[in-house]
């Protein structure tokens, strides 16, 4: 049986809810992150075969991407619909959405714009981070950290990987399965989502609507009240930070097979060991984060991050794939910090709101992303200084954090956050 537990700030009773449920919410979200990560990467092995396909160079790729992908900036309807329709049927539509735009790549893409259309619909699914609210609000505070965490780890099992090589070179099946995949891998979730409940949290917002005791917004506009607007800020600016790097990560897969003559088979696994490492730099972040504390652990991940990239732009030999892996364990590393801490520093009853309102700042990203890797491959054709350059974006939370000193929230309960930020 649930526990019942008091809720801090509201004065109100919430449910805990039992060992078994948590188990099961993290199993499924981690599902969830699976397709958003897989969607989000695949990129890195697939960018050969669509500069191929459609007969583009790297850099006319990079600018029509940044195009397309300012259609992210929208991103702030699908997270406001947690505050609307709640975190359960929100769930639902971000599964719908990348499943059946994965399945649209396979059989609508004739030409480069159709291929986009798909692609852009994929990709403005995997920025909400949505999954990432349920197990927030329904963690114990203790525990938070590493719950989200082992999330974020099941969502980084390496299928970007192991089904490329199973697809094409063992099935002969079209590249585009690649992306197609994740339509099959849609169906069971669709079955997993029947058993799940709308959070407790949530649920008492609900009750207070229906009472009149609190009111509904559209978005947030009208509630988000100027610590909200704080808290975007330093969020959307250390999340656009690290999605700007992965622009120049999601090159790795053209620096190796095209720069530096990896097969995809050589490629796939030098990407499977950086996907192992990135399980544990994802998991030792989140350890670090519940012991130590949140800044602390993103500060570390972005200075080694940093310096590892500059090898991997100058490595030789053995170096090389082995910076590589590097690479994923500190990316990892420090993108935990941003599936922790964005979802937990914000009320529950506008956190959707506020999520999406940080992480269409932060889309600007998919703007700065293209246009700087593209700058940066036509100034630097061979990438050894394309990788420094990265090293040094990823720097900048380093001083967000420094200049801006957002609350520390380690183990605290979300009531408990909102009331001391």
């Amino acid at each position: 049986m649930s526990a019942i537990t008091q809720g801090i700030k509201t004065g109100v009773k919430f449910k805990t809810r039992s060992r078994n449920y948590l188990i099961y919410l993290m199993i499924f979200m981690g599902l969830v992150a699976i397709m958003d990560q897989y969607l989000s990467t695949i990129k890195t092995t697939a960018i050969p075969y669509i500069l191929k396909e459609y007969n583009l160079d790297a850099s006319q790729f990079s600018i029509l991407e940044a195009g397309y992908l300012a259609f992210t900036f929208f991103i702030f309807l699908l997270n406001g619909l947690n505050d609307l329709i709640g975190r359960r049927l929100s769930i639902l539509i971000l599964v719908a959405i990348m499943g059946f735009a994965a399945l649209g790549i396979v059989f609508s893409t004739p030409t480069i714009h159709a291929f986009m259309i798909m692609y852009t619909l994929a990709i403005f699914a995997t920025v909400s981070n949505m999954w990432t609210i349920p197990i927030s609000e329904e963690a114990p505070a203790e525990k938070r950290g590493k719950y989200i965490a082992l999330v974020y780890i099941i969502g980084l099992i390496p299928l970007q990987a192991l089904l490329p090589p199973l697809l094409i070179d063992k099935l002969g099946l079209d590249w585009k399965w690649m992306y197609g995949v994740m339509f099959i891998f849609m169906i069971p979730l669709l079955v997993m989502w029947f058993y799940m409940k709308e959070t407790s949290r949530f649920q008492l917002i609900q009750k207070e609507r229906r009472e009149g005791t609190r009111k509904n917004h559209f978005f947030g506009l009208g509630v988000i009240s100027k610590q909200d607007i704080r808290y975007i800020a330093i969020s959307s600016s250390i999340w656009l930070s690290w999605l700007v790097y992965q622009f120049f990560y999601f090159w790795a897969g053209y620096y190796f097979m095209t720069i530096k003559g990896f097969t995809l088979g050589q490629w796939s696994i030098v990407l499977l060991a950086s996907l192992i490492l990135a399980m544990a730099g994802g998991y030792l972040s989140g350890w670090i984060m519940d012991r130590i504390g949140r800044k602390p652990a993103l500060i570390v991940g972005c200075i080694g991050l940093a310096l590892i990239l500059v090898v991997l732009g100058f490595g030789q030999g053995i170096l090389l794939p082995i910076a590589a892996a590097v690479t994923g364990f500190f990316t990892s590393f420090t993108y935990t910090w941003i599936v922790v801490y964005v979802p937990e520093v914000f009320p529950t009853e506008r956190r959707g709101a506020c999520m999406g309102w940080t992480t269409t700042i932060a889309r600007i990203s998919y703007v700065i992303g293209p246009l700087l890797t593209g700058l940066c491959l036509k100034l630097f054709p061979t990438m050894e200084w394309f990788w420094v350059i990265g090293g040094l974006v990823i720097l900048l939370p380093i001083g967000i954090v420094y200049f801006f000193n957002p609350s520390e929230t380690k183990k605290k309960e979300l009531e408990e956050i909102e009331v001391a930020r």
